[in-house]
């Protein structure tokens, strides 16, 4: 099968093309020809450092959707099937024409759900969902949603909103529109000074409830500040140092939000529930109640998904990019 790989892992990694053998399916496993390979940031990051367990050559991006056309069981019923899913960051990506995944851990597309459209949900919509439940936010709480015109937050509003939420949000002067337009009460330009203060204004001097903080370094004692005493807040990124001061002010309740962790932790359970997330993000989309981000096409070729996983890196990117592997 054709196959895009890493044979190290660097700060200036490249992929190449190569030929490898299509996986064997494993034990409780489904063979899945790939349609379409999301690209994340976590994939980009992944690229850079590589992982204790990854032999290379090794096949990059944890998202897909393709079809299943064998099973460990030949009676599985999502055999001919199209599927989602978010895999193990230890094992093999989509970046190829097969992939073997965990059966429990995919989900079924929907009729009439565009797999094009679908590709764009597994990792973000996933973080999205994660986060908020792990905010245990409830309706007529306020939320400030950071990188709001990101994938994860572009999900996290929708969400947030469908929950009975005020949803504050942070993103660049260009993409307030987008952000408003997702169903966010208030957008702030995350660069302005005053912005501490616009928030405040916003809120009536009141304190926030959670944070969903995806942009981490001094902007989390920055949201830390402004939630009320025992407030929450979800963080995608690696922990800062944080005055304990402003810990003992504010006793927040601080949760790390991680999709791998269901995989490296070898949790069963929070592997299945990948897959339900899976599936309530693709019955949303289905029933348009939700919208993905502006998808960027991206061809199957070395040179171009290696300058697009580097330009996950760069910052400032607003849309999804999807790969398309099968012709």
């Amino acid at each position: 099968m054709q196959a895009l790989v890493l044979t190290k892992a660097s700060e200036d990694f490249e992929l190449t093309e190569t030929q490898l053998t299509v996986p064997s399916v494993g034990d409780g496993q489904v063979l899945i020809k790939v349609d379409y390979a999301a690209l994340n940031p976590v994939d980009s990051k992944l690229a850079k450092v590589g992982h204790s367990v990854w032999q290379y050559p090794h096949i990059p991006a944890l998202d897909g959707v393709g079809t299943v056309v064998d099973s460990y069981s030949p009676h599985c019923p999502l055999i001919g099937k199209q599927v989602l899913w978010h895999s193990d960051l230890s094992k093999a990506g989509a970046l190829a024409e097969y992939v073997a995944i965990e059966a429990h851990a995919v989900s079924l597309l929907p009729e009439g759900v565009e797999p094009l459209q679908a590709a764009a949900l597994p990792c973000a919509g996933m973080t999205a969902i994660l986060a908020l439940c792990k905010l245990q936010v409830e309706a007529g709480e306020t939320i400030l949603i950071e990188a709001g015109a990101g994938a994860v937050g572009q999900f996290a509003i929708q969400l947030a909103k469908t929950k009975g939420l005020t949803v504050l949000a942070t993103a660049s002067k260009a993409n307030h529109k987008l952000v408003s337009c997702l169903g966010a009460d208030h957008v702030f330009d995350y660069r302005d000074k005053h912005l501490v203060d616009k928030i405040k204004q916003a809120l009536a001097y009141q304190p926030l409830d959670a944070v969903l903080d995806s942009v981490g370094g001094e902007a989390t004692a920055r949201d830390i500040e402004l939630l009320r005493f025992n407030g929450r807040i979800a963080c995608l990124t690696e922990l800062p140092e944080i005055d304990a001061g402003l810990l003992f002010e504010r006793s927040p309740a601080i949760h790390a939000v991680s999709l791998g962790g269901a995989w490296l932790a070898n949790d069963l359970c929070a592997q299945q529930k990948l897959s339900m997330m899976g599936d309530h993000l693709l019955e949303l989309l289905a029933s348009k109640q939700l919208h993905v981000p502006e998808i960027h096409a991206i061809d199957f070729d070395a040179e171009k998904v290696t300058n697009a996983m580097h330009k996950q890196l760069a910052g400032g990117l607003v849309g999804k990019q999807i790969v398309k592997i099968t012709p």
